[in-house]
């Protein structure tokens, strides 16, 4: 499932990119970082990756406006998004539906919930 499936990860904490890019790596995934909103939106239209884990809160834009931004792009509209935040608020979850992410983990996940929620985002279910 993951030869050659490129994974865009946008996350300012650098213990947490560090961790998630090994583990994905790990399994085969190509990986992308970017350390803040900004540079995660810039990468995603230069890259065009196969799904993107996208912080919330991001210096410089948060992941609601960056996934906001691809999802009203025809171009990227069709790239999953996987939002990771600490924030766990039901308004928080239902901001998230509502710029388009497909879907949203709460901090701190479990690694065999975010496979389970990648797998599902690329097999398009």
């Amino acid at each position: 499932m993951s030869d050659g499936v490129s994974i865009l990860i946008v996350e300012d904490e650098p213990d947490m990119l560090m961790a998630l890019s090994i583990r994905l790596e790990s399994i085969g995934f190509n990986v992308i970082t970017a350390a803040d909103g900004l540079e995660g939106l810039t990468k995603a239209r230069q890259e065009y990756p196969d799904l993107i884990l996208l912080d919330i809160m991001l210096p410089k834009m948060d992941g609601f406006k960056v996934c906001q931004m691809l999802k009203l792009d025809q171009k990227y509209k069709h790239i999953p998004i996987v939002l990771l935040s600490a924030k766990s608020s039901e308004r928080d979850i239902q901001m998230g539906q509502q710029v388009g992410a497909n879907a949203y983990l709460t901090k701190p996940f479990r690694t065999d919930e975010l496979m389970r929620v990648i797998k599902q985002s690329l097999s398009g279910s």
